[in-house]
């Protein structure tokens, strides 16, 4: 279990903490939703932690594999809904990976990827495509 403590600030922003570490962070509404869009937004927020936790995992299984993954980029291009009601549509992204994989580890690392706890945790309604890119 873990604690984050949200206040609402005024102006559409909210400063969240996450009480074990004390680290906050800042959210705004987007432009299109009467807000700022000077930082983050919650669905924002949803999109990177999709695009983390699936790095995350691919990360665990790395180092089960001796593999190193840094320098690995996951792109996340979030859309939302254009017809009520207001949500996440779509989180399309790609993952880039710095260094050549054999076909098993290819699935392994996808498989991981895909079943990631954010991922599980997203309503069924939004799409998810993952496109992979392994060096030539």
């Amino acid at each position: 279990m873990v604690d984050i403590n949200i206040s609402y600030t005024g102006g559409l922003r909210c400063r969240a903490v996450h009480a074990p570490s004390g680290n906050a962070l800042i959210t705004d509404a987007p432009v299109d939703n009467k807000g700022k869009g000077e930082t983050f937004s919650p669905t924002d927020l949803v999109a990177a932690a999709f695009g983390a936790c699936l790095a995350t995992i691919m990360g665990i299984i790395a180092d089960q594999e001796n593999v190193d993954l840094t320098g690995m980029d996951v792109h996340v291009v979030k859309e939302m809904t254009t017809t009520p009601p207001r949500r996440i549509a779509r989180l399309a992204t790609r993952v880039t990976v710095p260094c050549a994989l054999t076909p098993k580890q290819k699935a392994k690392f996808e498989h991981a990827a895909k079943a990631c706890p954010v991922a599980q945790s997203l309503h069924p309604g939004i799409e998810t495509p993952i496109e992979f890119v392994y060096p030539r």
